[in-house]
């Protein structure tokens, strides 16, 4: 499963919220997730993974999520971006 956002906060993805993302993915043990952007794939359980991205406002973001709770962790993912503010679900 995977989903497009683009970088709405102003400070892009830094360390408070990166951190999040990767609480988050690492709640779901039976999933793999990732982040691309770029033209670079890391996984979310590394905050410097996430880091190394250097996303900034305005730059898109791919989250893709494989394994049995795929579904569930994306919606997690999903609700991190968007309640902490760091981006939009972009089609």
């Amino acid at each position: 499963m995977e989903k497009n956002f683009r970088i709405t906060d102003e400070d892009g993805i830094h360390a408070r919220p990166a951190t999040a993302l990767v609480n988050t993915a690492n709640k779901f043990k039976d999933a793999e997730a990732f982040a691309e952007a770029n033209g670079k794939k890391v996984t979310l359980k590394s905050i410097l993974g996430v880091l190394s991205l250097g996303l900034e406002k305005g730059d898109a973001i791919k989250l893709i999520v494989e394994g049995d709770s795929a579904a569930d962790a994306i919606q997690a993912l999903t609700d991190v971006m968007i309640n902490e503010g760091l981006g939009e679900v972009n089609a």
